[in-house]
């Protein structure tokens, strides 16, 4: 039984009944294109992954598809600022098993004016939901995407990925291990994640008819999610992808340690990504699922089966606010309930980031106000590579506190930081050497 139909099943059996749904007001901006999603589950022919894999290497290109951009303008013999090319590649899953992962390639229309080959970019997605609905390859071909009856999502990583494109960077973003594709988004895992940054990086550098090449220099980019998948890529890219050109990653606002991170979300308005934690563990972890549930109340396995189908704005107006003591068997919140699962605290143990040493230089950016992703362990995590003889350049966001619990210090840090982020990727992939300042913060 797959954890989607095992969740479901676990609400059909509980006494809760149904929560009426909250209402969402969603602004959508003049003239854009409204593009329907597929409902949540809903596979088209594309997102199936063949059977049985083909026998072949992680990175290997299983299909292709043509996707124009939703932000886009015809020039000359193109469109501007790039060209997308939805992709399925193979890829290892959180215990190494292969998988097919989906992801989108942008070819830039912009000249690259640097030395060398066109660089690359693999962009690592922040927390988009968990819903297949949600994953980017499905939201970059239109401004808002909307799936009944309350999500509105619109591709914000846009922003990231067109400031890129107009440098002349080409540009792969991955869908992560199921989201997308059949099975539960195994969120925030470290090592699926890490497996579908670097094997999208193969994959694009597989495509036919692009200007990237086996010489292109690769650099990793991420913030929140996003963050931590570009953290755990660099760490991993040694032993499992020791071919790719890679020059450096840029990290922001990493969630390095899982326990903190839930620790600061519980009871704010992205309560609900706590489900999309628990779903990705029973999906990645089958043998802990029983531990699991044993811990939950029926309450919580309908909020469990109600996130596993949701991207981050329907999971925000069903769930903003409330705690997880709300959903545990003993109404304890479930940083405590945690501290009698050993088996558990062992699988979050391997989610930690900064056991292991990147061997390209990190910009590692994070807002000393967050209210998602704790402070101290952004800070803790640089000096963590700074002690293993890493090059990282740490850099706090001194906004002050906007609202806390609205998740809005994690947001404003994003978007600030995006400018001192692209220049120093940039100035990577030109060649220049990585600043570091380890030892002074």
């Amino acid at each position: 039984m797959t954890s989607k139909k095992w969740w479901r099943t676990k609400m059909v059996m509980s006494r809760a009944g149904r929560w009426a749904a909250a209402a969402v007001t969603s602004a959508v901006l003049a003239g854009s294109v409204l593009g329907a999603s597929a409902t949540a589950g809903a596979q088209t022919d594309f997102y199936l992954p063949p059977e049985t894999l083909p026998a072949g290497a992680p990175g290997d290109v299983l299909r292709t598809e043509p996707l124009d951009l939703g932000l886009r303008v015809p020039v000359g013999d193109g469109v501007f600022p790039g060209q997308g090319t939805k992709l399925m590649y193979r890829s290892n899953d959180a215990r190494g098993v292969p998988n097919a992962v989906t992801g989108t390639y942008i070819e830039p229309s912009t000249p690259w004016n640097g030395p060398g080959d066109r660089p690359l970019v693999a962009l690592a997605i922040g927390t988009h939901g968990q819903g297949d609905q949600c994953a980017p390859s499905r939201n970059l071909g239109a401004v808002v995407n909307y799936t009944p009856p309350l999500d509105f999502f619109t591709e914000y990583e846009a922003l990231s990925v067109n400031t890129l494109l107009l440098r002349g960077i080409a540009v792969v973003v991955t869908d992560y291990d199921g989201l997308g594709t059949p099975g539960h988004h195994t969120y925030v895992n470290r090592a699926a994640e890490a497996h579908a940054v670097l094997d999208s990086v193969r994959a694009a550098l597989k495509l036919e008819n692009t200007s990237v090449t086996e010489n292109s220099p690769v650099a990793l980019y991420g913030y929140s999610q996003g963050g931590g998948a570009s953290g755990a890529a660099a760490e991993l890219a040694p032993e499992y992808a020791p071919e790719l050109n890679l020059v450096g990653a840029y990290v922001g606002a990493p969630p390095a340690d899982l326990v903190a991170t839930l620790k600061q979300i519980d009871g704010t308005l992205l309560t609900g990504a706590i489900g999309y934690t628990i779903n990705g563990l029973a999906e990645a972890y089958p043998e802990i699922r029983d531990e699991i549930d044993a811990e939950v109340s029926d309450e919580g396995r309908v909020m469990l089966a109600q996130v596993a189908n949701q991207c981050v704005p329907e999971t925000i107006a069903n769930f903003a606010f409330k705690r997880t003591s709300d959903y545990t068997r003993t109404g304890e919140p479930l940083d405590v309930v945690l501290e009698r699962l050993p088996e558990v605290q062992r699988i979050l143990n391997e989610q930690r980031i900064g056991k292991r040493t990147p061997a390209v230089p990190v910009l590692l950016q994070h807002g000393t106000q967050d209210d998602t992703v704790p402070y101290g362990q952004g800070r803790q995590l640089a000096l963590d590579w700074c002690a293993q003889g890493a090059a990282v350049q740490f850099l706090p966001n001194p906004t002050p506190p906007i609202l806390p619990g609205f998740i809005v210090n994690h947001a404003v840090p994003m978007i600030g930081g995006l400018p001192e982020s692209v220049a120093w990727v940039e100035a990577r992939l030109r060649g220049e050497p990585a600043p570091t300042n380890c030892g002074t913060f």
